[in-house]
C-alpha cells in the first residue's frame, strides 16, 4: 500500500465533498432542523402518561399493591434492575417505581406526576407501602433524541455519501480509469473510508456542541466515550455503505438498495421511539442494524453515564460488523 497515492485519493475525495456547498450544508442543518424542532415541541407541559415501573413482579397476583394495577391511565413496566430503576426515577424517566415484594415505592420529591401517583397509591391501598425519596432533574425528549438524530444522520452520509457516490463513479467510467493507474483497490476502498470518517465526525462535531449551545443536552458520561462510539458506528455504516456499492452499477438500482437499508434502520433502531415494551421478535431483528448498537451505546453515555466496560457488546457488535462489511466489500469490489 503506497502513502502518497492513499492521501492523493483522500484529498480529492475531501475537495469533492466541500466543493458541494447544498450537500455540505444539509449534513449540518438536517440535524440541526430536527433538534431544534423537537427542542421546542416538547419544551412545553408534558403529556398526561404515568408510568411506573414495578420491580420483580413476575405477574404475582397475590403480592401487596394490586388494587394500585387495576388503575387506568397509568403505564406499568416491569423491571429487574432495582439500580437502573432508581436512576430512571432521579431522571424522571418512570415517576415512580414500587416493588411489590418488599413493599417499597420510591418517587422523585421534585416530580409533579410522582406527588400525583403517591396520592393515588396511598388513596387505593393505604399505607402499605413505605415511601423512598429520591431527587434529580428531568431528562427531557429531546435529551433523549439527539444521539438517534446524529446516528441518523451519520447513516445517510455514510450510505448515500459513499455507496452512491461510488455507483455513480463506477457508472461514469472514473473507476475504470483509476484501474488502469497504479492505485490498487484497497488504497482506493481505504481513502475513501478515511475522507467520509473525517467529514462524518467533523459534522457530528459541529452538530452536538452547536445545538448543545441553544438546547443545554443532559451528559453524565465522557465526551471521549461517546466520540469513541460515533466514530466506531461511523466506520460500521461506512463499511455497509461499500458493501453495498461494491459491484453496483446502475444508480437507480443502487438507490433502491440504499433505501431499502436505510428506512427500516432508521424505524427499526430507536431513533425516534424506544423499542421497550415492543414484541421481543422486533428487539431482536433490531440487533442485525448499526444504527441500534450506535444509538443504544450513546443514550447509555449521555443519559445513564455508561462506561465503555458497560458497552463492551455494542463495541463488540459494531467492531464484528465493521469486520465482516469491509472483507466482503473488499472481495467483492469491482472497477467496472
Amino acid at each position: 500500500m503506497s502513502p502518497k497515492r492513499l492521501l492523493a485519493v483522500f484529498i480529492a475525495r475531501n475537495k469533492e465533498f466541500l466543493r458541494d456547498r447544498s450537500a455540505l450544508a444539509w449534513n449540518i442543518l438536517f440535524p440541526v432542523l430536527i433538534v431544534g424542532g423537537f427542542a421546542i415541541a416538547f419544551s412545553g407541559e408534558s403529556m398526561d402518561v404515568y408510568k411506573v415501573a414495578l420491580y420483580q413482579d413476575n405477574g404475582n397476583e397475590q403480592a401487596a399493591g394490586q388494587e394500585f394495577l387495576k388503575t387506568d391511565y397509568i403505564q406499568f413496566i416491569e423491571t429487574d434492575d432495582l439500580a437502573r430503576a432508581i436512576t430512571n426515577v432521579e431522571r424522571h424517566q418512570v415517576d415512580m417505581l414500587l416493588d411489590r415484594n418488599t413493599q417499597h415505592y420510591w418517587v422523585n420529591t421534585t416530580s409533579p406526576k410522582g406527588y400525583m401517583l403517591e396520592r393515588v397509591l396511598k388513596g387505593t391501598i393505604g399505607n402499605a407501602f413505605t415511601r423512598q425519596e429520591v431527587t434529580g432533574g428531568e431528562i427531557r425528549y429531546v435529551d433523549w433524541l439527539l444521539p438517534g438524530v446524529i446516528g441518523m444522520n451519520m447513516m445517510f452520509s455514510a450510505l448515500f455519501g459513499v455507496g452512491y457516490v461510488l455507483v455513480r463513479y463506477r457508472k461514469n467510467g472514473v473507476l475504470k480509469r483509476l484501474k488502469a493507474t497504479p492505485l490498487s483497490a484497497v488504497e482506493f476502498l481505504t481513502a475513501q473510508v478515511a475522507s467520509r470518517m473525517l467529514l462524518i465526525m467533523s459534522v457530528v462535531v459541529v452538530v452536538y456542541f452547536g445545538t448543545d449551545f441553544f438546547v443545554d443536552f443532559a451528559m453524565f458520561g465522557s465526551y471521549f466515550n461517546l466520540f469513541l462510539i460515533f466514530a466506531l458506528g461511523a466506520i460500521s455504516l461506512v463499511s455497509l455503505g461499500l458493501l453495498i456499492a461494491s459491484r453496483t452499477a446502475s444508480e437507480e438500482f443502487a438507490g433502491g438498495i440504499l433505501n431499502v437499508v436505510s428506512w427500516p434502520m432508521m424505524f427499526l433502531s430507536g431513533v425516534w421511539f424506544s423499542l421497550e415494551g415492543t414484541a421481543t421478535w422486533v428487539q431482536k431483528l433490531a440487533l442485525i442494524f448499526p444504527l441500534t448498537h450506535v444509538t443504544s451505546a450513546a443514550r447509555a453515555i449521555m443519559i445513564d453515564g455508561a462506561s465503555l466496560a458497560q458497552l463492551s457488546g455494542h463495541i463488540t457488535a459494531l467492531l464484528a460488523m465493521t469486520v465482516a462489511f469491509l472483507l466482503l466489500g473488499a472481495i467483492s469490489f469491482k472497477w467496472e
